[in-house]
């Protein structure tokens, strides 16, 4: 992959509804089980993550992200079937951006100073 790549950001009303962050996090939130675990695994704050999916929840026809509130057996989160074909959705949208650009970002990026 090049040192170039496109970044896709799907705006709804004064929101973002997904972009690579919310992305980013509902994969974690899938992989742990877990709001805040999620938000470790990315070093953000519980509650920058706890935002970023109500975010979405409230952009999305049906929430992105289910939680179950605490008690003797803890909380949780867990992403939705609907939250899982929405990020499969974005990131086929990324995969394909970057493949249509791949040769001019190849050209591009040589162009660059060497690191």
């Amino acid at each position: 992959m090049s040192a170039i790549s496109i970044k896709i950001r799907i705006p709804h009303q004064n929101l973002v509804a997904i972009g690579p962050g919310k992305a980013d996090l509902l994969e974690a939130i899938d992989r742990t089980g877990s709001i805040s675990a999620g938000a470790r695994d990315m070093s953000m704050s519980y509650k920058r993550a706890w935002d970023l999916v109500d975010a979405m929840n409230k952009s999305f026809r049906q929430p992105l992200v289910a939680t179950a509130t605490g008690g003797s057996h803890g909380g949780g989160a867990q992403v939705t079937d609907f939250g899982k074909e929405v990020l499969s959705r974005y990131r086929e949208m990324e995969a394909k951006a970057n493949k249509s650009i791949a040769e001019d970002a190849g050209e591009l990026a040589a162009l660059l100073l060497p690191v």
